[in-house]
């Protein structure tokens, strides 16, 4: 009779197995046929058009996104416990304990930004038309100083100083809130990574006449957005300037491409090569454009804009 009973529970085993083997290569498939509309979806084109590797990248991203999330959790948990104990809540610390939490703190700071960024690009690969941005009327100098807030910590612990100062001229105008966040975190993580103590850091914003008509990139209104208000400012520049190691001009398109790394970079400058990517979607998504200005040994000057006549939803 127990013999009979665990042949039935084997039994059951090995069904239960094949259907879930079985809805994994459904949901593996149905993610590959969701990837051949990428190219025509709001999010442009994220990996080149080849066809059979198109979709094996596709697969490889797709996998890491999932290392990532799986990951994520634990991380954030092994994270606060050593901010527990930087912090001497479990007791005092000697200089040579505190110099080892602080590099496993680190070391949790350069894991979550990878996580979160491989997290956004598998979003933004994974999506089935367009992407979804919720544009609602704000006001950009609030959520710039509350971004602010959580940075100057951060800047400070380095030697470097952040500043921004609150621009009356920007009047309340449709945003995404959180996504601009993002773009405007990007920049500043990439300020602070390659600026050196005793360095400087500002964002600033200000009105923008943007006279370039004609489309460039998914927003479905980027002509009448911009043809529409030509007598006065018709976009917001927000800007993040850094007296750090400056950017040879033979790399200021590249650096917005996916996974890309500047040759020779230090092993500080640790990061998937996302950032300024995922930055270039999101405010593409905004019908905006992002660029840079910079010197080797001159510091960097990341600039973008965000139309602020976006059409009511």
């Amino acid at each position: 009779m127990l013999e009979e009973h665990r042949q039935q529970l084997g039994e059951r085993g090995r069904r239960g197995t094949e259907n879930e083997e079985g809805s994994r290569s459904d949901a593996k498939s149905s993610r590959t046929d969701n990837f051949a509309a990428l190219s025509t979806s709001v999010c442009g084109d994220l990996l080149p058009s080849r066809g059979q590797p198109e979709q094996e990248a596709h697969q490889r991203t797709m996998a890491l996104a999932a290392l990532a999330h799986e990951i994520k959790n634990p991380l954030a948990i092994v994270s606060a416990f050593v901010e527990f104990l930087l912090e001497q809540k479990a007791g005092p610390l000697t200089d040579h304990q505190r110099k080892i939490l602080k590099e496993a703190h680190n070391g949790c700071l350069r894991l979550q930004r990878l996580t979160r960024d491989f997290l956004t690009y598998s979003a933004l690969a994974a999506a089935n038309g367009p992407f979804p941005v919720k544009f609602e009327m704000g006001d950009l100098n609030a959520c710039l100083s509350e971004l602010c807030e959580h940075w100057i910590p951060r800047f400070a612990s380095k030697g470097v100083a952040l500043f921004f100062q609150a621009n009356p001229q920007i009047a309340p105008f449709r945003f995404d809130y959180h996504k601009v966040q993002q773009v405007v975190t990007n920049l500043l993580e990439n300020a602070l990574k390659f600026t050196s103590s005793g360095g400087s850091v500002w964002l600033t914003t200000e009105p923008h006449t943007w006279e370039r008509f004609g489309s460039e990139g998914p927003h479905p209104q980027n002509v009448e957005l911009r043809e529409g208000r030509t007598n006065g400012p018709n976009a917001v520049r927000v800007t993040v300037a850094d007296t750090g190691i400056g950017i040879a001009g033979e790399f200021h398109q590249e650096i917005f491409e996916d996974f890309f790394r500047i040759p020779g970079e230090k092993n500080e400058a640790f990061g998937a090569g996302l950032g300024l990517a995922i930055s270039r979607r999101l405010v593409q998504l905004h019908g905006g454009k992002i660029w840079v200005e910079s010197e080797l040994g001159a510091g960097s000057k990341f600039s973008f804009l965000l139309p602020i006549n976006q059409p009511a939803e």
